[in-house]
Parts: C-alpha cells; structure tokens; sequence
C-alpha cells in the first residue's frame, strides 16, 4: 500500500496549529507526486485528495493575507521610491537648454 508523505504531524486538527506556508507547500507538492505516481488505492488517494484540498486551502488564505499586507504597504507610500525628487529635475533643465 502506497502512503502519502506527511512533513506535518497527524496531531487532532482541532489542536493541531497550521503548518507554515513553506511546509503545507512541500506536503502539497508531495501528494501530487505521489497520486500521479499513480500507486495508491483508491481509499489513500481520496485521503490524500482531502488533505491536498485543505493544504491548497491554507495556501490560498496565507498567499490572499500576504497580498493585503502588500496591499497596505502600498498604500502608505512605499511605491513612490522612483518618482523624481520635487523641484527642477535634471531632464528638465535640460529640456530647457534645447528649447534655447
């Protein structure tokens, strides 16, 4: 019987905290590999589909949380760091000098 790798411990969900992103990713990528393998029992595959489903869940929620920080940062001007210094820039005068 083939069996599924499992890089988080089979503690009760309940009171089980959630594997890091990195290590629900690496489970994640484990059970496709093994259920396209293609050596699994049915029961197995569909435990492993399960587990697969709420691996790629948790992924999803901590990927969608990561992106609304970002979000956020954004928002407080972090995205300005390329726009020029206020005053005459250098292209300007520049410009000027060829208009002359």
């Amino acid at each position: 019987m083939a069996t599924i790798p499992n890089t988080v411990s089979d503690t009760d969900p309940a009171n089980a905290t959630a594997p890091s992103f990195e290590a629900a990713l690496g489970e994640l990528e484990a059970i496709v590999a093994a259920m396209e393998a293609g050596k699994m029992p049915l029961q197995d595959a569909l435990d492993a589909y399960k587990r697969g489903v709420a691996l790629l869940r948790q992924c999803q929620a901590t990927l969608t949380a990561a992106e609304q920080q970002i979000r956020i940062l954004d928002a407080d001007g972090l995205r300005n760091f390329d726009a020029p210094p206020e005053g005459p820039s250098m292209g300007a005068s520049s410009d000027d000098e060829q208009e002359a």
